[in-house]
């Protein structure tokens, strides 16, 4: 079992992070702000541009991906670590070409896991990291130490809050966590459900002036999502929001910030460690 390990890490070390997936954890402060929504409708408006995607589905025991566009999964990310599955069989074909993981109840077991196991696991993550362009992680609400280490280990922190006081005192908190663990964490922020434009603005407003008062941080403005029928609606027929009506409010913001995050705009972004997903995921398992 040692060589196996001793093996692992040597083809982990021999891996070319250069053309590896851009990885983004998708978080909020509570649940019920439409964060998973974000994260499918999102997924698919980056494949409509020709990228290569993976949804990977975290949110444990409220996983809604599947639910929101209306399809079963027989395995999930469970079935893997437990050895049931390869990872390439708890892979499954979504809408638009977006292709992803069922969270199942499987990120409980990486604290369980011995050496072997979780080298083989970061290994085959290694793997897909090399067949996307990105990777999204639909992320728990709340955090926990197992969903700590893919947070740290991400490129990209997006964060969702609506324009509710208790939405956004949530989302600092976590941020402010995230913050303390590591400070060069770039954070996206979306505000869902916003009844204005002016409303939505004011919101992204109040929570960028206390990310600089209290953690010196500029965060990413990405966009503001609508609070538009249309999504109910969507959710309903379980079809995507951007599937289901192309022209609506909702539809065209989702598109605008997809555009101004593939376009680079990401003006007052703090500056990233040049450092793979893998060799981050690594680094905090071996060192818990």
């Amino acid at each position: 079992m040692n060589d196996q390990a001793e093996k692992l890490r040597n083809r982990l070390k021999q891996n070319n992070f250069e053309n590896e997936a851009k990885t983004i954890a998708v978080v909020s402060g509570k649940g019920g702000v439409g964060k998973s929504n974000f994260s499918l409708n999102f997924s698919i408006s980056l494949a409509r541009k020709g990228h290569r995607i993976l949804l990977f589905d975290l949110d444990i025991g409220m996983g809604n991906i599947e639910i929101l566009m209306g399809r079963t999964s027989p395995y999930s990310i469970a079935d893997y670590l437990s050895g049931k599955s390869s990872i390439e069989e708890v892979i499954f074909q979504g809408p638009e070409g977006v292709e992803y993981i069922s969270g199942g109840t499987g990120l409980s077991q990486l604290i369980r896991m011995d050496q072997h196991a979780v080298h083989q696991f970061i290994f085959s993550l290694g793997e897909l990291l090399k067949k996307y362009d990105y990777i999204v992680f639909d992320m728990g609400a709340g955090l926990s130490e197992e969903t700590l280490s893919i947070l740290l280990s991400v490129s990209e922190i997006f964060v969702i809050t609506t324009t509710e006081p208790t939405s956004l005192m949530d989302a600092y908190a976590t941020m402010k966590h995230i913050h303390k663990a590591d400070s060069s964490l770039p954070f996206y922020l979306v505000v869902n459900r916003a009844g204005s434009v002016k409303e939505g603005n004011e919101t992204m407003s109040r929570l960028e002036d206390v990310l600089g008062k209290f953690l010196g941080r500029s965060p990413i403005k990405l966009g503001i999502l609508p609070d538009d029928r249309s999504v109910k609606e969507a959710v309903k027929r379980q079809i995507p929001f951007v599937m289901y009506n192309e022209r609506s409010q909702v539809s065209k913001g989702m598109a605008a910030i997809v555009d101004k995050y593939i376009n680079k705009i990401t003006y007052g972004a703090e500056k990233r460690e040049n450092r793979s997903f893998t060799s981050r995921f690594r680094q905090f398992l071996f060192e818990r």
